[in-house]
């Protein structure tokens, strides 16, 4: 079975909408306003992308990154890697060249299949709805988050408000940094 992990950029109240500067969020690109830029912080997101055999994403996401992200030396090992598009929308001619193989799922059933398969652990990143509706699938099984000392209050956020059963998590990894991130990389106890 292949692992399923969660990589997040996330305020201190949960909130991981427009993260990078994308339009149409009031605090959009809050990962790099008033927060010092410290490297090793990031480690984590190279560390990501040698250890993902394959990418997960929900259409909105999709659309964001598809037409920047294989243009990128900072993703370039992302490039070929194959991507699975989880959408009940995205059409096969939407899809880009030039960035792997591209495979839309239509349903949770599809990604619990995909984790079936033979293979190395796929990664999820953005993706917010996405990611809620995993979580309730009980379909991850790891989060690598990166934890900014701020509060944003409204936006996306990346766990889901639903009545639902304990999840435990363990405590895998962690560091806090001198800018005040914290990494926290915790796996979920099944």
């Amino acid at each position: 079975m292949r692992t399923l992990i969660s990589t997040a950029f996330i305020s201190l109240d949960g909130v991981v909408e427009a993260p990078g500067g994308e339009p149409g969020y009031r605090n959009s690109g809050w990962t790099f306003k008033d927060i010092e830029f410290l490297p090793e912080a990031f480690d984590i997101k190279g560390r990501e992308q040698t250890e993902a055999t394959a990418m997960l994403m929900g259409r909105t996401s999709y659309e964001a990154f598809s037409p920047v992200w294989p243009d990128m030396a900072d993703f370039a090992d992302y490039k070929m890697m194959p991507k699975y598009v989880v959408s009940t929308t995205l059409t096969e001619d939407e899809l880009v060249t030039g960035w792997g193989e591209n495979t839309i799922l239509r349903s949770l059933d599809e990604v619990a299949a995909l984790k079936e398969t033979e293979g190395g652990p796929i990664i999820v990143h953005g993706s917010a709805a996405l990611n809620q509706s995993l979580s309730d699938a009980g379909l991850i099984d790891r989060y690598h988050l990166l934890v900014f000392p701020l509060l944003l209050g409204a936006g996306k956020r990346l766990f889901s408000a639903t009545d639902k059963d304990t999840q435990k998590l363990k405590l895998v990894e962690h560091e806090a940094y001198a800018n005040g991130l914290q990494k926290n990389v915790f796996d979920v106890v099944r």
